[in-house]
């Protein structure tokens, strides 16, 4: 089964599937996010987005390993946009998990030498 992008950051968020109400912001968030991974070197070169629940994680990349961490990255990147938590102490929190996170993709695109 293809794992669609914008599910699984529904589901990751606590959103059901069928529940559409918030679709665009979170493609929006989701792309923003995306574009952030691009800069950092994953993904095809000349970028990539999503408009529906029609793209999934292997157009966007196919190495398994590090699609973990893109995965995990774009969903605390989404959540911060979309739903930051109140307490600063979990922003914090989460912030420090993305910049290591961004490093261990960063890593790993040296030692594999870039997609």
């Amino acid at each position: 089964m293809e794992d669609s992008i914008l599910t699984s950051i529904k589901l990751a968020l606590g959103l059901p599937e069928e529940y559409e109400v918030f679709d665009q912001q979170l493609i929006m968030h989701i792309n923003s996010a995306i574009s952030v991974l691009t800069e950092l070197g994953v993904g095809p070169e000349s970028g990539f987005k999503i408009t529906s629940k029609d793209e999934v994680w292997d157009d966007f990349l196919d190495d398994p390993n590090l699609l973990e961490l893109c995965k995990t990255a774009t969903y605390l990147r989404v959540r911060l946009m979309f739903d930051p938590p109140a307490n600063s102490f979990v922003v914090t929190s989460i912030e420090k998990q993305l910049s290591e996170y961004d490093w261990r993709i960063n890593i790993m695109i040296d030692n594999i030498g870039g997609y």
